[in-house]
């Protein structure tokens, strides 16, 4: 038995109480990073598989790939295809997904009773992170009859959680509106209503400038930006000046209110993010309200021998994915006593 199938055999054995009778569901079933083999990842999405490869040289993932074509197909007979997404692919086709089986790939996934949309080959991504899983289920319990606004809002997922759980009101922004055409139809799964004034196709900085400018807040902001992007409107930059991002949204969130933050920076490590958490909380109008873990199944199951470390250590954090909830309070205004 190769090494690679040895290792894919202990990652799906830990993860097969994970896997649901009608095959609907999204989770990571192998973290090569943590689990012995950095080149490859692979996630399960209802019933399509998609590998990863992240080899520096893509040809070198080519053997483990076929391996793994091999394992799965035998063990998951009723997965239906295979996308391969290559990291450092030399075409777009490349980076978004060649087939290696089957046709057609899902276009749902249901997770916690709520229905999300994919389209797994649409970019580099497959259309759903899965790191935020529980965040999602956070906002499902907690949002109900609140105001969100779900800034860099991708395909919209955590939005469409809050509204399941019953949200009053939902904005997505994002500067693509293919990815909130997705939120669209997530929400349609879900028989939620789409207001169509609430899907913000605009870069971030001048949208909360606007947001601002019209007194607009809400009980939940959430701050879910690349680790870095830069656009003429603005600059957003996690490993070297992630305050800055979370001072631009305070003012939208309510006293009282959440303010969600994500930091996906590989090289920020948990203690130094917590510490940039920790500054802002020293005017007394920041509290941190809880850090909400990343799945098991994504961190990775299994403590492989000589797997990868990660560029910094992500503690108190799960993974390099650090999701933290913060409360927000405002000073009160002074009273004019006439």
């Amino acid at each position: 038995m190769p090494p690679i199938t040895r290792l894919l055999e202990k990652a799906l054995a830990a993860r097969l109480p994970l896997l649901d009778e009608k095959h609907q569901s999204a989770l990571r079933l192998f973290n090569g990073f943590t689990e012995g083999q950095p080149d490859l990842v692979v996630d399960l999405y209802a019933r399509t598989l998609v590998f990863h490869n992240y080899a520096e040289i893509p040809i070198h993932g080519i053997a483990n790939i076929r391996e793994a074509q091999a394992f799965y197909l035998e063990k998951l007979p009723w997965a239906q295809a295979i996308l391969l997404k290559t990291r450092n692919g030399t075409t777009r086709q490349e980076k978004c997904g060649l087939s290696l089986h089957g046709e057609t790939l899902d276009r749902k996934i249901r997770e916690n009773g709520v229905w999300y949309a994919l389209d797994l080959a649409m970019n580099r991504d497959a259309s759903l992170y899965l790191d935020t899983r529980n965040l999602r289920k956070w906002l499902k319990e907690n949002m109900a009859a609140k105001s969100v606004l779900n800034t860099f809002a991708y395909t919209g997922s955590l939005g469409v959680a809050a509204q399941a759980g019953g949200a009053a009101r939902v904005v997505q922004l994002d500067r693509n509106r293919d990815f909130l055409n997705i939120a669209k139809t997530s929400c349609t799964l879900n028989g939620l209503p789409i207001v169509k004034s609430d899907f913000l196709s605009a870069d971030f900085f001048p949208a909360i400038s606007r947001l601002k400018r019209e007194g607009q807040q809400f009980d939940c902001v959430l701050l879910d930006p690349p680790f870095f992007s830069a656009t003429p409107k603005g600059r957003v930059d996690l490993e070297n000046d992630p305050a800055r991002l979370i001072n631009k949204a305070r003012p939208l969130v309510k006293s009282g209110g959440y303010l969600v933050v994500i930091n996906n920076a590989l090289f920020v490590s948990g203690a130094d993010f917590m510490e940039i958490l920790d500054s802002l909380c020293l005017d007394g109008f920041v509290s941190i309200e809880c850090l909400v873990p990343v799945p098991d199944d994504f961190v990775g199951a299994l403590p492989a021998a000589g797997a990868a470390n990660h560029p910094a250590d992500p503690a108190p954090f799960n993974h390099p994915t650090k999701i933290a909830i913060l409360r927000i309070k405002h000073a009160e205004k002074a009273q004019t006593i006439l």
